[in-house]
Formats: C-alpha cells, sequence, structure tokens
C-alpha cells in the first residue's frame, strides 16, 4: 500500500451545485493522484432534506411527499446539468428507482431503517463525483463505505479498527490506478445495518478511513480555509491560523466548534498522516496544519463560542464522600465518550453542573440514569458558551485578566479552566456571544489599532485614491501595523456605510445599489457612533463648501480630518482658527497637504521651515497645473478656448472649467500657504485677476463654451504683445516682501524659471531668511487625478505614524 496515497474530503457547502462540483473535480485535477482517496458529504442540505421527510412520513405524509419531491429534482438537475450520454441514463434511472423505494415508505421506521434513508445522500455525492471525474479523463470508482467500515450503534459510534483493516485493504487492492470516491457518515454493524456516525461524521470517517488506509495526509476541503482566531463570520478581522499544535486543535473540538471535531482528530493522533484544513472555493487562500507537536504554549489563540448550551445539574446528599463521587462520574463519561464541554463543581452545595451540546445531552443523560448515580438530576437549557483556546492560556496573566475583564457585564453562571490548561470556558444565561467573541478577541489579540475611513466624494480624485488604497491596503497595514477599513463613502446626497468594512474595489459598481439617502449632516453622527475602532478618518476629497462648513461638527465627534477641499483653508481667518483649535482641542489631526500642489510637498516645507525657526518672507509661482498646462500650450497656433475646451475634454480641470480661470482656485492655495508660513492674510486680500469675462460668468456650461470665443479675442492681444517683447503668458501667484498678494497673468522672459516646465507642473519659489539669495523651488505635477489622490495617501501616512 503506498506511503504516499492521499485523501481528500469535500463537505456538503463544497458539493452545492453544478458549479462547486465542477470545482472540486478541478481541485482533483491539480492536487490529487490515481491513487488517492474522496470522501464525500451530502450535497448542500439533502440530509437536512431527508430528515424532514423522515420527519414528515412520522406526522403529515403531504410534507413528506412535497420534501421527496423537492429533493428528487434536486438530485435530478445536478445529474443533468453535470453528466452526458448513456452516463447519465443509468445514474437517472438509478435515481428513479431508488426515489420511488422512497416515496413507499410507511411509517413507524426504526432507527436502523431511518439512518439507512439519511445515508442517501452520501451515496448520491459519490456516484455523481465518480461519474463527473471518469467523465473528465480522471478514472474513478464509487465506493460505499458500508462495504468495509465496521460500527455499532450509540451516541457517538467508533469505527472498529480491527475488523474494518481487512475490508478495506481488499477494496484499496481491486480499485488500484483509481480515485475512490467514497461515503461518508456511516458505517455498519454486525448485523448489516447502516450506522451513522454523528456530528461531523463525514470528517470522522474521513481520519479513520485515512488512518486505515495508511494515509500520508488528509484534505479536509470546506467553505473555510482553516482554522482561524475568531469565526470571520463574527470577527472580520480573524486572522487563519496555518498551523495549529494537535492538543490545541482537539480541545477546540471538543468544546464543540463547528470547523473541527474531536472524533475527526483521534484517528490523527494514532497515526503519522498529517491533517489540512482547506477552501474549496479559493484554494490558494492559505489553509492550517494540525501538526503533532506539544511544545510550551504562550497563551490563547482562538476565540470559540456555542449558542445552544445544557447544562445538566446533579445534586447529591450531604452523606457521601462528595470528591470520590465528582471523580467517579466524571471518569464513567469519560469512558463512555460523553465528556462535559465543561463543567462546574460546589462542594458546598454538593452538586456538579455539566454543560453540552443538544446533541450529546440526551446520551448523557441517559448514561447518567442507568449509571444509577444517587443523585437529584436536573436539565436546563438556554445558556451560552464562549472560550479561550490555546496552550499556555490559563498561566497567560494579561490574556485571563482580558478574559475576566470582557465578562465582568454579562450573566455568567460560572468560569472554568480546563484541567489541561488549554481553555478558559464561560458558561452564561443566554447572552450576545457576537459582541462577546469580537470584544474578547480585541482584548486578548488586536495589538493592531484599528483605524476607520470615511471618503467624501467618489469623482475623479476619489475614484483613483480607491484604487491606490485597494493597492496599498495590505502594505499599508504591515507599514504601521494597523488596521485600515473603508467604512463609510459619501456623496452629496446619499452614502454607503458598513461598519465591517467596504471593499474598495466594489465601490464604484455597487455604490448606487448600496447607499442610501442622507439629510444634512446625519452621517456625521452615525460615523461618530462607530463601534469597534480606535480612530475614525474623514478625507474630504470635495470642493464643497457645504462639507468644508462641518468640519467643526466632524472634530465634535471625535474624528480626523484629511483634506483636498481648499474651502476651510482659505476661509476667514476667523473660521479656519476655529478648525484647527477644534481639532487641537482633542487632540485630532487636520492634514491637508493635498490642496496645494496635489503631491507636491509644499505644505509640510513651508511649514517645517517655520516650524524649525526660518521666517518666510515671499512666495511665488505657478500654483494651478490646470492653468499651467493651458498657458504652456498658448502660443497662438490654437486659440485658447479651444485649448480649455481640450483640457476640460481630457479631465484637467474642474468640471464647470470657471473654476479654474477665474482665479479663485490659486486664490483658495495662496492664502493656504501664507497662513502655513505664519502670515494672517483673509482671502479679500489678494487681487485676483480673472480669466472669465462678466458675459460668460453666469452661463451654463454648454452655452460657456458656445460664446468661449470671447475669451481667445482677450488673451489673443495680450499674446501678441509679449511675443512682440520674445515673451510668454503665465499665471503667476505671487505673496510679496510687504504681505501684498496677488495671482494673474504676467507676460515672462522665456528663460525665467517660471517660463520653463512641462505641462501641468506647478512651480512654488520660497524666500525665506535661509532661502534669501536663492530660493528654495519645489516643482512637479501639480494636476491630475493620480497624484492628488497620492497626497491624500501622503497624509493618511502621515497621520498613521502620528497614532
Amino acid at each position: 500500500m503506498s506511503q504516499e496515497r492521499q485523501l481528500h474530503k469535500f463537505g456538503g457547502s463544497s458539493l452545492a451545485d453544478p458549479e462547486c462540483y465542477r470545482r472540486v473535480v478541478g481541485i482533483l485535477k491539480e492536487y490529487s493522484k490515481p491513487d488517492d482517496l474522496i470522501v464525500v458529504s451530502a450535497a448542500g442540505k439533502t440530509t437536512n432534506r431527508l430528515i424532514a421527510f423522515l420527519e414528515g412520513l412520522a406526522t403529515d405524509g403531504r410534507i413528506a411527499h412535497e420534501e421527496l419531491h423537492t429533493l428528487r429534482q434536486f438530485q435530478t438537475e445536478l445529474v443533468e446539468e453535470l453528466i452526458n450520454g448513456e452516463a447519465k441514463q443509468q445514474l437517472l434511472a438509478t435515481l428513479s428507482d431508488e426515489f420511488s423505494t422512497l416515496g413507499e415508505l410507511t411509517s413507524p421506521l426504526n432507527e436502523a431503517e431511518k439512518a439507512a434513508v439519511l445515508g442517501h445522500g452520501e451515496v448520491w455525492s459519490s456516484r455523481l463525483l465518480a461519474a463527473l471525474l471518469n467523465q473528465t479523463d480522471l478514472p474513478a470508482v464509487a465506493q460505499d463505505a458500508r462495504a468495509f467500515l465496521r460500527a455499532e450503534a450509540g451516541t457517538q459510534p467508533e469505527v472498529d479498527f480491527g475488523s474494518s483493516y481487512p475490508l478495506i485493504k481488499e477494496v484499496l487492492v481491486q480499485h488500484a490506478h483509481h480515485r475512490i470516491v467514497i461515503t461518508g457518515f456511516m458505517a455498519q454493524d454486525s448485523q448489516g445495518h447502516t450506522v451513522l456516525l454523528g456530528r461531523n461524521g463525514s470528517d470522522y470517517s474521513a481520519t479513520v478511513i485515512g488512518a486505515l488506509a495508511e494515509a500520508s495526509r488528509v484534505t479536509i476541503w470546506s467553505d473555510v480555509a482553516g482554522v482561524y482566531s475568531a469565526d470571520p463570520r463574527l470577527v472580520s478581522d480573524a486572522c487563519l491560523l496555518p498551523l495549529l499544535r494537535l492538543d490545541e486543535a482537539s480541545e477546540l473540538a471538543r468544546l464543540a466548534a463547528p470547523v473541527l471535531h474531536s472524533r475527526t482528530l483521534q484517528p490523527v493522533a494514532q497515526s503519522a498522516m498529517d491533517l489540512h484544513l482547506r477552501c474549496s472555493y479559493q484554494p490558494e487562500s492559505g489553509s492550517t496544519r494540525i501538526e503533532r507537536v506539544l511544545a510550551s504554549g504562550r497563551g490563547a489563540k482562538i476565540i470559540s463560542s456555542l449558542d445552544e448550551v445544557l447544562l445538566i445539574e446533579l445534586y447529591f446528599s450531604s452523606g457521601h464522600d462528595f470528591q470520590r463521587i465528582e471523580n467517579e462520574v466524571l471518569a464513567s463519561l469519560k469512558r463512555a465518550q460523553l465528556e462535559p464541554l465543561t463543567y462546574e463543581v460546589q462542594p458546598d452545595q454538593h452538586s456538579i453542573r455539566l454543560a453540552y451540546t443538544s446533541e450529546i445531552v440526551g446520551g448523557a443523560l441517559e448514561h447518567l440514569q442507568d449509571a444509577a448515580i444517587e443523585a437529584e438530576i436536573k436539565l436546563k437549557e438556554g445558556y451560552s458558551m464562549v472560550a479561550a483556546v490555546g496552550a499556555g492560556v490559563t498561566k497567560n496573566a494579561n490574556h485571563c485578566y482580558g478574559f475576566y475583564q470582557q465578562l465582568k457585564n454579562s450573566p455568567v453562571e460560572f468560569i472554568s479552566e480546563s484541567q489541561s490548561g488549554l481553555s478558559l470556558v464561560a458558561v452564561l444565561r443566554k447572552a450576545n456571544t457576537k459582541v462577546l467573541v469580537k470584544s474578547i478577541h480585541s482584548q486578548l489579540f488586536q495589538a493592531q489599532k484599528r483605524v476607520a475611513i470615511a471618503l467624501c466624494g467618489k469623482g475623479n480624485i476619489g475614484s483613483s485614491w480607491l484604487e491606490l488604497f485597494a493597492e496599498q491596503k495590505v502594505e499599508l497595514e504591515k507599514r504601521h501595523g494597523m488596521n485600515f477599513e473603508l467604512v463609510a463613502v459619501i456623496d452629496s446626497q446619499t452614502y454607503w456605510f458598513n461598519q465591517d468594512g467596504i471593499d474598495a474595489t466594489q465601490v464604484t459598481s455597487h455604490f448606487d445599489e448600496e447607499a442610501v439617502s442622507h439629510e444634512g449632516s446625519d452621517w456625521i453622527k452615525i460615523l461618530g457612533s462607530i463601534q469597534g475602532y480606535d480612530d475614525l478618518v474623514v478625507l474630504d476629497v470635495t470642493a464643497s463648501q457645504t462639507l468644508a462648513e462641518r468640519y467643526l461638527e466632524i472634530a465634535e465627534q471625535g474624528m480626523h480630518l484629511i483634506s483636498a477641499n481648499k474651502v476651510a483653508g482659505s476661509a476667514s481667518s476667523d473660521y479656519y482658527h476655529q478648525v484647527q483649535d477644534a481639532f487641537a482641542k482633542i487632540n485630532r489631526h487636520w492634514l491637508y497637504n493635498a490642496t496645494v500642489g496635489a503631491g507636491l510637498p509644499i505644505n509640510h516645507t513651508v511649514r517645517d521651515l517655520r516650524e524649525s525657526g526660518d521666517d518666510i518672507i515671499a512666495l511665488s509661482g505657478i500654483f494651478s497645473g490646470t492653468l499651467s498646462w493651458l498657458f504652456q500650450q498658448y502660443d497662438g497656433s490654437v486659440p485658447f478656448a479651444e485649448l480649455v475646451d481640450l483640457a476640460w475634454q481630457q479631465g484637467l480641470t474642474e468640471p464647470d472649467p470657471r473654476h479654474d480661470l477665474d482665479g479663485s482656485d490659486v486664490m483658495r492655495k495662496l492664502v493656504i500657504l501664507a497662513r502655513e508660513s505664519g502670515l494672517e492674510i483673509e482671502p479679500e486680500a489678494v487681487k485676483v485677476e480673472s480669466l472669465v469675462p462678466q458675459e460668460l460668468s453666469q452661463l451654463s456650461i454648454d452655452e460657456f463654451f458656445d460664446s468661449s470665443q470671447l475669451l481667445s479675442e482677450l488673451l489673443a492681444e495680450r499674446l501678441e504683445k509679449a511675443q512682440r517683447e520674445d515673451k510668454v503668458l503665465r499665471y503667476v501667484a505671487r505673496l510679496e516682501k510687504n504681505g501684498t498678494a496677488s495671482v494673474g497673468v504676467e507676460a515672462l522672459n522665456k528663460e525665467h524659471a517660471l517660463a520653463n516646465l512641462l505641462p501641468c507642473d506647478n512651480i512654488f519659489a520660497i524666500e525665506s531668511k535661509w532661502y534669501k539669495d536663492n530660493p528654495l523651488v519645489i516643482r512637479g505635477p501639480g494636476a491630475g487625478r493620480e497624484v492628488t489622490a497620492g497626497a491624500i495617501q501622503s497624509d493618511l501616512n502621515l497621520l498613521s505614524s502620528l497614532l
């Protein structure tokens, strides 16, 4: 028998529909060899349907008929969709015979007959997958596990290795060089009756068969990639554990975690095979390997929970040796494989409380009653459980404190430490375990800060930033040791909010269907009440006056702000200082490097010079990438208005190009820079030359372009005069040494530093005490969605280093 043989097990969610079956075939084509074994569960909800059918037989024949009809339709459609030719006809004929037989059943059925009915799902999956593999040129054969697995019925049936081993050996020899597709979930007793292997029985049968077949590796393929630090459906930042010790995995399984079952791990512990857990939907998304090592651990690795927990309470009379009785009860339950999830002993009250799942509690109760224990026995429902699992958890003071701290306001019945030291377990009266799992996970594992991001504006700059954020999120998190989640995208009328995070790549395509309308600033209050994040950052990439007027409200909610919006930075000094003070007094940050020079570090530089002891004397330059492009192109060969139209079509201007041409944008940038340099200045103090004639200022966009030849006429004369003097026209911003400020068109010598730029470039010349004779010059692209998005990302990086 080949020591290199592997076994692959596929659960019901991995076989839920035709596409899933095709995906499984693809996995087997890539990851399996001809001698490998495959164990399958019933497809999708097949077993649930069969259970409903049996319940209907006992209560309402009409319901039974409907359930059987629905199930027949589902199984038939799988065959019809996946199989061709004669194989299809054979499968459909066999299926028809089996459903006819099921349809003739009448109640009552004994337990063995019910088990045989429930085993049909695995038989159908096995036959169908084997036929599909053969059709795909991967030789395969379907095999019913009842031909070789032997077990006797019980609460948790155990496979008899001694009698099963020679039988499986015959099967393997008989089907050499074929992939054998075996039914999970069931075995056969000595009388030939079907025995179901219980909860997660298919996983258990997979590792049992793997051990019997001496497989080197068993891979359980399901809808998750393995074991996470918490259920990823409950905790969005739960991390996949690539390695898990066998004793930790066994403890997690003992506590009824859905991803593992304790009996699944027993054959692993008793053999030399490896166990891997992988996701059939995304095979390369990672995996968990269960390793057989017992090295010392440092604390909790996993937070687990269970919602349906029951307590068996045993009350003994005071005349007994309570310690002896306790030991006997627990030992008896262990021998019967009916150990409780956890338990509490109360010697002063002569009582023991045992916690169980609903599946096991009946068997445990029956066992205790049969044992004729002299005690009053009560069964109580309505409990939940949360647990921290990991080697060393009971000795880790921080983890113990954090666990107790998060439970202090919950309705805790008792908390116990496992004797192995592998878990801390709390039993509670019905509680919201989702909230508890998140808070405990955060307390114990979250060294990383969680930062929520809300994006205002999803136009050119916003969409570019979304692309950039999606590309750089992992690197950003790694660089700063933080977790960043986009939780909201807001436009002028609607917003999309999701506290658990929004995929940045989905915003453009899904915003309209996910967004809801907002009234005024109610979205700010909603963001302010968000839970589970250490900091929240609002990114304003709009040009909205209305939003800029709400900056104080953003500060009041304790959020940080990053702006590309120039309105607040160039508003009246009163409002500008109000906003600054509002963020400063609550130790929050307002960053706005993107307001001037797109991605160029001009704001940072001016501020740094001043804070380092330098004095800014004068500033000058070309501050608009749009006007830079227009005047670099404008040599008289093409009318100015046509250049404006071209720039507008290429997205180089604002949606209304008059917002660039009227000089207000350059004025705002000059005011912001002047204030960064330490100068108190009001926007009204800046002399602004608008290129928009009064006649064109109030027209619609279409009317503006229709009448824009007036622009060309006004500038043509000035260009002609400049060219006669061998000069060029540029739109220049100046803050003079005497404090006067102006923006407007100037005629410059062709050799002038401001005259020789690449199209769209900005240039900033800084004269200061240190740079008096030779100004400090910063130049580079000053327009474009990508560089502005980059400036926003730069500020996000800066902010992260300040948090």
